[in-house]
């Protein structure tokens, strides 16, 4: 909860003591979450001084190898000061204007972002439980005597979330044409692969085509409708659009997002899958964002602290890379430069049902599928699966917090 700060004679280190004050009568977890959203606060009122006392505080209880209140916390604060000496090096004209944006930029190396996305999918149910269950949406929808498949796929990635399906639809007599057009932006990456893909479908005898859409690496890309005109439709193929923690990116501009999805809408997909985080990182107001950010991500850390020995390689790999770049973006970048514009599904549902989508239930076999993988793979009593009792959503979380949510539409 927020604090007062006391009155404007105060200086700003006697803010940063008197908050710290205030927390020692409480358990250290809550002591360390006020203090950091007291620093977000002292930030965002550009009492840089306090914050940077409220940093060295943090700093020292922080580590990316302590338990899971001390690698959150050293992520938060890391994120924090890239944020401070932002808004330093602006105000002081240390820094090229540039120069400060290009520190959020730095950890997007391709290599260990690659790295850290298989390891997340191995580590956590979070990607596995969304294209499991998507998949299984995409075959229901699917019909055994449609012999021609286009699945589009936005960001395809390494491509992990197609060979169970590739094998379902192979195991179909008789087996379906299959066509992949997958989108990313590294087209060396997509090339693999797809020829990574066309192997396994080979060893399948199913009959496959992959097609490369490269969007470059320009967030304006991203937001550009005109993508869709790159997409080539056959006659006679039953088309499924796959959009897989990929939409939020696009809410920078809602228009824009708005006629993707109404292009998207007159290609006439029989299915539409679509699976995001279920947050709200796109509050405009830094603290807001801030806030919502930090309890989600400590739910997330928490899992990985139930799940994994403290020595995991891929645990410290997932939370530094791939989860440590996701709270950088949210908490120190601002404007056009944030890309991980998360929102909850009311969110997601409300536009697509403006832009004339309709909700298509997943099935009990697919509930029952994700449940499944969680008793298997990852068998802990943590990981709570709920279904929305309006749109037969499904949504995976961590104790009481919501994590991620999967849907379908048409």
């Amino acid at each position: 909860m927020l604090g007062s700060f006391g009155s404007s004679s105060q200086s700003h280190d006697e803010e940063a003591d008197d908050q710290r004050r205030r927390c020692s009568s409480t358990s250290p977890a809550i002591q360390i979450r006020q203090l950091l959203i007291s620093c977000a606060e002292l930030i965002s009122r550009s009492d840089f001084s306090a914050a940077n006392r409220l940093l060295t505080i943090l700093s020292t209880n922080s580590s990316p190898f302590g338990d899971s209140t001390e690698r959150l916390v050293h992520q938060f604060t890391r994120a924090l000061s890239i944020r401070l000496n932002r808004y330093i090096s602006s105000a002081t004209n240390f820094l090229t204007p540039n120069a400060s944006s290009n520190v959020v930029e730095s950890s997007n190396d391709s290599a260990l972002l690659q790295s850290s996305y298989l390891s997340l999918n191995q580590v956590t149910p979070f990607i596995r439980f969304s294209q499991l269950t998507a998949n299984q949406a995409i075959l229901e929808a699917i019909n055994d005597n449609q012999q021609a498949i286009h699945i589009v796929d936005f960001d395809i990635n390494h491509g992990v979330q197609w060979p169970p399906l590739m094998q379902a639809l192979a195991d179909r007599y008789p087996p379906p044409t299959l066509r992949i057009t997958g989108t990313g932006n590294d087209l060396d990456t997509l090339r693999r692969t797809g020829d990574r893909l066309a192997k396994f479908a080979h060893s399948l005898g199913l009959r496959f085509q992959f097609h490369p859409l490269l969007i470059t690496n320009n967030n304006d890309n991203d937001h550009d409708p005109s993508i869709i005109s790159s997409i080539v439709l056959l006659p006679d193929e039953t088309l499924a659009i796959n959009c897989v923690f990929y939409l939020h990116r696009l809410l920078k501009d809602r228009e824009m997002l708005r006629i993707f999805l109404h292009r998207i809408k007159s290609m006439n997909p029989k299915v539409v899958t679509l699976a995001e985080r279920e947050a709200n990182h796109n509050h405009p107001l830094f603290l807001q964002r801030f806030v919502e950010a930090l309890d989600y991500y400590a739910a997330v850390f928490d899992s990985l602290e139930a799940t994994l020995p403290p020595s995991s390689r891929e645990r410290m790999t997932v939370e530094q890379v791939w989860f440590g770049r996701e709270i950088i973006d949210i908490v120190a970048a601002e404007g056009d430069k944030r890309r991980e514009r998360h929102e909850r599904f009311r969110s997601w549902e409300v536009m697509l049902r403006s832009c004339g989508f309709s909700n298509v239930a997943l099935s009990p076999f697919a509930l029952s599928q994700a449940k499944l993988l969680l008793r298997l793979h990852y068998p802990s009593e943590g990981y709570q699966l709920s279904v929305s009792s309006t749109s037969n959503s499904f949504f995976l979380g961590w104790q009481n917090q919501p994590l991620f949510s999967i849907s379908s539409w048409r």
